[in-house]
């Protein structure tokens, strides 16, 4: 019987490959998930691009963010932003880092994000800034001391989506498929919204229409919908994690299969 926790790397693969593959996150994002059974740890890929991470380049972590067993690859030097996170947000299970295309405009100029759409209202009412200057001056922009990422979770606070001045944006949710589904619609909220500013005046979604309808995308039946369609599109494009491809038992109807029709080619050439 296979270990709960091969599942739960399966699944953060895949969800990787998943925001790899909607144009989330690039060669430099990453996505991670609490550990089911103890809260002081959480998962996170080894140092890799995310369309192509597997189920086995799944690592754990402490709070601290150091590694659980001895190391034989390079980790995420970023990894702080994750431990922090999870260690300052008892209530978030998976934390998503990403430079998405859609979101950088908004790093790069401050401009307000909001939510527009009735998908858009996931990200919340209020996505905050953090600008790394204010704790720590010129740096190299990224977050790689206990510090950077504690400052990075301050940034955050109660809410679900930060955008990092000059550097890119970080999401959370109660779930993996939560965390994956708002980075998702947040980044076509972003896009969206740019796009409707060069036709007219924002008209932006009221408070009680964007608790109202972040909390109905959220529950499982939108949830399961949208992860059933990403799924599809990364299985149409060749892009399951090795270990997702098949189930053992579809693989052993194909074995038994086999000698029948290496018996049937060798027969037709006789």
């Amino acid at each position: 019987m296979p270990n709960s926790l091969d599942d739960v790397r399966r699944q953060l693969a895949l969800a990787n490959r998943i925001l790899g593959n909607e144009g989330v996150i690039d060669a430099f994002g990453h996505a991670s998930l609490r550990h089911p059974d103890n809260p002081n740890r959480y998962f996170l890929a080894r140092s890799r691009s995310p369309l192509w991470v597997e189920p086995d380049d799944i690592l754990e972590f402490d709070l601290d963010s150091n590694p659980v067993r001895p190391l034989t690859v390079e980790p995420y030097g970023e990894r702080v932003i994750h431990g922090e996170i999870f260690k300052a947000r008892p209530d978030v299970t998976a934390v998503v880092h990403c430079h998405s295309a859609a979101l950088m405009p908004f790093c790069m100029t401050g401009a307000e994000l909001i939510p527009l759409s009735h998908l858009g209202a996931v990200m919340g009412e209020t996505v905050p800034y953090w600008d790394q200057r204010d704790d720590f001056g010129d740096s190299n922009l990224l977050v790689i001391k206990p510090e950077e990422g504690a400052s990075l979770a301050r940034g955050l606070g109660p809410h679900s989506v930060v955008l990092m001045k000059r550097h890119g944006a970080t999401i959370v949710g109660t779930s993996l498929r939560e965390a994956v589904f708002r980075s998702i619609c947040t980044c076509l909220n972003a896009d969206y919204q740019i796009r409707a500013m060069s036709i007219g005046k924002l008209d932006r979604c009221t408070p009680a229409e964007t608790r109202d309808a972040g909390e109905f995308n959220l529950r499982d039946k939108p949830l399961t919908r949208a992860w059933e369609y990403w799924t599809l599109r990364l299985g149409e494009r060749g892009k399951f994690p090795a270990a997702a491809k098949a189930k053992p038992a579809a693989r052993k109807a194909s074995a038994k299969k086999a000698p029948a029709k290496r018996a049937a080619k060798s027969k037709g050439r006789r």
